[in-house]
């Protein structure tokens, strides 16, 4: 990319700082006043709306909610067992204790604690014999099956009970989970969403009718630039272009189209280039700053940032979940293991998009139901992402922070 191209960059980044600005100073002259510089702004209102409280309750929402994490944390690292947590509806972060004695020590330091039936680590042993099933025969039928930490199930999701391959999925299921498997039925079908449409945010091969959404920076042990993206954008090699000048290649990914896969993957960032450390938020306030990769239990509030629904917000519904996309055009079907969930709306060309709650990076969007369309920042919706902290562990790469 051209030194002018690097000062078209940093000239958008100034009028977006200058936009949200004037956004802020019209709000105060107006209305209420603007939310703690910790939280965005717009994602502050929507929750506000979401929620129906006051932005002030909302801004104590979230800060409830990073507090409870950052106790976890120092429970966990003083030694006490932690098998899986969750937010529960009323905004308390529940943890799954080991023990009694461990469920003192949760509760003592102000959590809610149970000593679940399960637990999450059972719970992952009995989706890994699933994966190996999906593995040696693809479920026709079933689109999804996901760790339930809050229900302490297995959750396995069917299109279709009447599809044979979706029958011998369940039987099998059923041996070895047992009461741990819950069946839910969705007729929706999945797709990645690497879709082709007219415009794009980051065109693959400078394709202007194909597209992904730009993710996260990071650097390897060398130093060297990566773009962390879905591993379906990336797959392949193509050259990344942002209006028309290509900025990164495609190298590793893990995802092959009708082929059992994992969704995540990079691409090399040109000498010269670089991924912002801010996640942009459309026209919806400033840019997010990002300060690390700390994941959020389910729960949590969590927002996108996609080439094609702008910024669109919800929460953290499970991880460890399996889904099965099928490719619209072609009706071939790939398993993909290792996804987060949520209820934030996204469609075809959203992938590869930065998800954040609060100033930490989340991941990056995968998929979701075809021909779901997404109305405002707090639509309904549903959506998958490959965890950044994973993708980051997998490629040995540090997340550049701000």
């Amino acid at each position: 990319m051209t030194l002018s191209r690097n000062r078209l960059l940093a000239t958008a980044l100034a009028l977006a700082a200058l936009a949200a600005a004037g956004a802020q100073s019209a709000q105060a002259a107006t209305g209420p006043a603007p939310a703690p510089d910790r939280y965005q702004p717009r994602m502050v209102h929507a929750l506000a709306q979401s929620l129906g409280v006051s932005e002030a309750a909302a801004v104590r929402h979230l800060d409830r909610q990073a507090d409870q994490q950052q106790v976890l944390d120092r429970l966990e690292r003083a030694g006490v067992r932690a098998d899986g947590a969750f937010f529960d509806a009323a905004g308390r972060l529940v943890v799954n204790a080991a023990d009694g004695r461990d469920a003192g020590a949760v509760r003592k330091a102000g959590l809610q604690a149970r000593i679940p039936e399960r637990g999450e680590a059972a719970l992952d042993r009995i989706k890994a014999v699933l994966d190996a099933q999906a593995a040696r025969q693809l479920p026709d039928g079933v689109t999804s099956w996901e760790v339930d930490v809050e229900s302490d199930t297995v959750t396995v999701t069917v299109a279709d009970r009447n599809e044979a391959a979706a029958r011998a999925f369940l039987a099998a299921a059923a041996r070895q989970g047992g009461s741990a498997v819950r069946v839910v039925e969705d007729k929706d079908v999945l797709e990645a969403q690497a879709t082709v449409y007219p415009g794009s945010r980051m065109n693959l091969n400078n394709d202007p009718r194909s597209w992904c959404s730009v993710g996260f920076g990071a650097r390897d042990s060398q130093g060297r630039q990566h773009l962390v993206s879905a591993g379906h954008c990336v797959a392949g090699g193509p050259g990344l272009y942002f209006d028309g000048d290509r900025f990164a290649v495609g190298e590793r990914s893990r995802y092959r189209e009708g082929y059992d896969s994992v969704d995540m993957g990079t691409a090399r960032v040109d000498s010269g280039d670089a991924i912002a450390t801010a996640v942009g938020t459309w026209g919806n306030g400033a840019p997010v700053a990002v300060k690390g990769s700390q994941r959020a239990p389910r729960g949590a509030s969590v927002c996108k940032s996609g080439a094609t629904t702008g910024w669109t917000c919800g929460e953290v519904a499970s991880y460890n979940v399996s889904v099965t996309y099928t490719n619209p055009r072609t009706q071939v079907r790939t398993l993909v293991t290792g996804l987060g969930s949520s209820s934030v709306c996204t469609e075809g060309g959203d992938s590869g998009g930065a998800y954040v709650s609060g100033n930490q990076g989340q991941g990056m969007t995968s998929g979701g139901p075809t021909g779901q369309q997404c109305d405002g920042v707090y639509g309904s919706g549903s959506s998958y992402f490959q965890p950044l902290d994973d993708t980051l562990r997998y490629y040995g790469l540090t997340l550049n922070t701000n």
